[in-house]
């Protein structure tokens, strides 16, 4: 029999990619995004789509209903601007979604979560660069918040119910179907602006 694997997240850039890895090693893959961001054609077309959000009924169902070998979460509200003006909204996503994920989890059998943390916006502004794991944590932005707040979510669940729970703090990530525009993807920005001869 297959494993499974649940990738939210899997229309954008990162959790596309990832997906798509998962299906190379023999994965049935099962994509959660509700295309806020992401893009539809980004989805591998092997992979089952389904089009909502991590913080609905729906998503915590299809967890309960079977257990998945992997939960590979990298859906989040990403625009750290818009943390500042709404944290609300920015919480709501990042934290209660991540929250609605793991009781789905817990309850239907997922033992193995993989989570898209952030190497910036956790550690704030220190000078001391490159950052240390180790280093003292002091977002500077609601988005840094609930992503560090997330990864103590992660160490909870892992603690109170056994799931086996990493986080990835990733840097400047860039390749193939990243988004050039906003601030996550400098690198394709910058590409974009040399193409553009700027």
């Amino acid at each position: 029999m297959n494993k499974r694997a649940l990738v939210t997240g899997g229309a954008g850039f990162i959790g596309s990619h990832v997906a798509d890895h998962y299906l190379k090693e023999g994965y049935q893959v099962t994509v959660i995004d509700n295309l806020s961001s992401g893009r539809r054609e980004n989805v591998p077309a092997d992979a089952t789509f389904v089009q909502c959000d991590i913080g609905s009924a729906e998503a915590r169902q299809l967890l309960e209903s079977r257990p998945f070998d992997v939960l590979n979460h990298h859906a989040a509200q990403m625009d750290v601007r818009l943390s500042v003006m709404d944290p609300t909204f920015d919480a709501t996503t990042n934290i209660l979604g991540l929250i609605n994920l793991l009781e789905g989890a817990r309850v239907g059998g997922t033992r193995r979560v993989v989570f898209a943390s952030s190497g910036g916006v956790v550690y704030g502004e220190s000078a001391d660069l490159p950052h240390a794991e180790e280093a003292r944590k002091l977002p500077v932005s609601p988005y840094g918040v609930s992503k560090l707040a997330s990864e103590f979510y992660l160490a909870a669940y892992a603690q109170l119910h056994g799931i086996e729970v990493v986080s990835l703090r990733y840097a400047n990530v860039y390749g193939p179907r990243q988004n050039p525009h906003g601030e996550a993807g400098v690198v394709a920005i910058f590409c974009s602006r040399v193409r553009a001869g700027k």
